[in-house]
C-alpha cells in the first residue's frame, strides 16, 4: 500500500515504522510498497526506489528489523510507465505532492503512445535500446535487493504498470519484437524475469504480480494461465493474482466487489498452470482466508487494506481460528500483558 512518503526514493523512518508494525503483528512476509527501478518509474516523487547503491542502506535497515521480529522481508519492484508523474491520491486536485516540496512532472514512457485515460499524459514509446536497458535495470535492482538482505522479491507486472502495459493489446500496439501477438507482448516481462533469476539466488523465492484480466478486448484469464506457465518455467515460485488497473486510477477490475472477489483468478492460475499462487482482494478475516487455503484456491493469502485497518490481523486471525488463546504467538513484550489482562477477565470474549 504505497505511502508516498519517500524523498529521492530513500526508505526512511516512516517506512520502518509503517512496515515494522506488520512484522510485530506477525505477518509471515512483509512486502514493501512498489519500489521503482529508476526515478521515472515511480507513480509520484514520494515513492521508494532502489536504482542507486546509495539507497541500499535504508532498505537494509528495514529488512533487518522485519527479520528481527520473525517475519520474512519482501521487496516489490516495478516501473509504472505511463501511470507515472502523478499527484498523490490524497492531495488536492492539481497539487503535485506536499505543499512546498516543489515536485516537478517528468515525461512518461510506455509500449505505445497511448495515455492511461483522460487527463493522463501521453507516453513516449520506448525504443528498442531503452527496452534492453530496462531489462538490465530490473536485474540491477534485484541484485541490490539481495545485497540489502531481502528474503523474497516480487516483480510487479499488474495494475496497468509498465509490464502490464506491454502485456495488454489495449495498451501495446507495437508491431516489432515486443508487440503483436501474445508471445510478442510477453517478451519483455519474460526477459526481465530471466534477468532477475540470474542475479536473485535460486534459494530465495521470486514472485510475479499479475492482473489476471484487464478489460474487454484486453488481457484475459487464458492469457494469464499461458503467462504463468512461462513464468514457472523460468523459475518463478509464486504468481500473485490481482486484476485490472490498466486505465485510470483503479487497481482492480471494474466489477461488483465482494469479499474474495479476485480469489477465482488465483484458483484458475493455480490449477491450470500448475504454479503456486497468492490470493488477494477483500480478504477480511482469518476464517475467510483459511477457507481459501483449505479449498485449494491459493497457496498464500495477501492482506493489504485490511492490514492498514488492523496491523495485528495475523494474530487476530490465529485467535479466531482457535490457535492462540493465551497470546503465546504475540511478541512477548505484548503477550504477557495481554495474557495477564485475560486472567483478570475470565469468560470475557473481549479479552
Amino acid at each position: 500500500m504505497v505511502q508516498h512518503k519517500a524523498v529521492d526514493g530513500q526508505v526512511n523512518d516512516y517506512h520502518l515504522v509503517h512496515l515494522g508494525q506488520f512484522a510485530i503483528g506477525r505477518f509471515g512476509i512483509v512486502f514493501s510498497e512498489n519500489c521503482a527501478v529508476e526515478p521515472q518509474g515511480r507513480v509520484t516523487q514520494g515513492d521508494i526506489g532502489l536504482w542507486d547503491d546509495r539507497q541500499i542502506a535504508g532498505h537494509q535497515r528495514l529488512a533487518h528489523f522485519v527479520q528481527q521480529q520473525g517475519s520474512l522481508a519482501g521487496l516489490q519492484i516495478s516501473h509504472v510507465g505511463r501511470k507515472g508523474s502523478a499527484p498523490r491520491p490524497f492531495d488536492p486536485p492539481g497539487q503535485l505532492g506536499p505543499e512546498g516540496a516543489d515536485w516537478q512532472p517528468w515525461p512518461v514512457v510506455g509500449p505505445s503512445a497511448l495515455p492511461a485515460g483522460a487527463g493522463f499524459p501521453v507516453p513516449q514509446e520506448l525504443s528498442l535500446e531503452a527496452i534492453e536497458a530496462l531489462v538490465h535495470r530490473f536485474g540491477e535492482t534485484a541484485a541490490r535487493a539481495e545485497r540489502a538482505g531481502y528474503d523474497v522479491i516480487e516483480l510487479h507486472a499488474a495494475h496497468g504498470y509498465l509490464l502490464a502495459q506491454f502485456l495488454s493489446p489495449l495498451s501495446n500496439q507495437r508491431n516489432d519484437h515486443y508487440g503483436g501477438d501474445r508471445a510478442g507482448r510477453m517478451r519483455l516481462p519474460l526477459a526481465i524475469v530471466r534477468q532477475m533469476r540470474q542475479v536473485w539466488p535460486s534459494s530465495k523465492p521470486l514472485f510475479v504480480r499479475i492482473s489476471a484480466l484487464d478489460g474487454a478486448g484486453g488481457w484475459d484469464l487464458d492469457d494469464s494461465v499461458a503467462f504463468a506457465t512461462e513464468l514457472k518455467a523460468l523459475g518463478v515460485d509464486v504468481v500473485d493474482c490481482s486484476s485490472g488497473g490498466l486505465t485510470g486510477l483503479a487497481t482492480a477490475q471494474p466489477i461488483q466487489r465482494s469479499p474474495g472477489f479476485q480469489v477465482p483468478y488465483a484458483a484458475a492460475v493455480r490449477r491450470q498452470a500448475g504454479v503456486a499462487t497468492m490470493a488477494v482482494g477483500l480478504i477480511l478475516d482469518g476464517p475467510q482466508a483459511e477457507a481459501i487455503l483449505q479449498a485449494g484456491d491459493a497457496d498464500l493469502i495477501a492482506i493489504g487494506r485490511q492490514a492498514l485497518a488492523d496491523p495485528h490481523w495475523a494474530l487476530h486471525a490465529a485467535k479466531e481460528l482457535g490457535h492462540d488463546d493465551s497470546y503465546a504467538l504475540w511478541p512477548p513484550e505484548y503477550g504477557w500483558w495481554l495474557h495477564k489482562r485475560k486472567s483478570n477477565l475470565p469468560g470475557d470474549p473481549r479479552a
